[in-house]
């Protein structure tokens, strides 16, 4: 009895630290992507779970990506927990047309609706 009591609670502990490193959840981080005040359409947005501090420019390090709509905006289902957003894209305004990129920290608590805009620079 004492062994299925043990691998029970082993078989839970796994699927409760599955999530942590998966989108998905009833908590919510949507915004905009802008360079200063113009919206950068179809931005890729890295995220990094477990993350308060920027992780750097390597985007390898990144657990995962979505992207900003045609209008700037995006939305990424999460679990509670802190996160570090990093948005690159394109201001095709700023002659040669310039890369940009920024983050923000997140932390988000469970079934919770975060508004963050990534401000982005060159």
């Amino acid at each position: 009895m004492k062994k299925y009591f043990i691998y029970s609670l082993l078989l839970s502990l796994v699927f409760v630290s599955c999530k942590k490193n998966e989108l998905g959840g009833k908590a919510e981080i949507k915004g905009q992507v802008k360079h200063h005040a113009k919206v950068i359409p179809n931005a890729t947005i890295y995220i990094k779970f477990g993350a308060k501090e920027f992780p750097g420019t390597d985007v390898s390090v990144y657990d995962k990506t979505v992207s900003s709509d045609s209008a700037g905006n995006y939305t990424i289902k999460c679990y509670k927990g802190d996160y570090y957003l990093y948005a690159v894209g394109t201001d095709l305004d700023v002659p040669p047309p310039s890369l940009v990129k920024g983050g923000v920290p997140i932390s988000i608590r469970n079934k919770e609706l975060v508004e963050a805009e990534l401000a982005i620079t060159e």
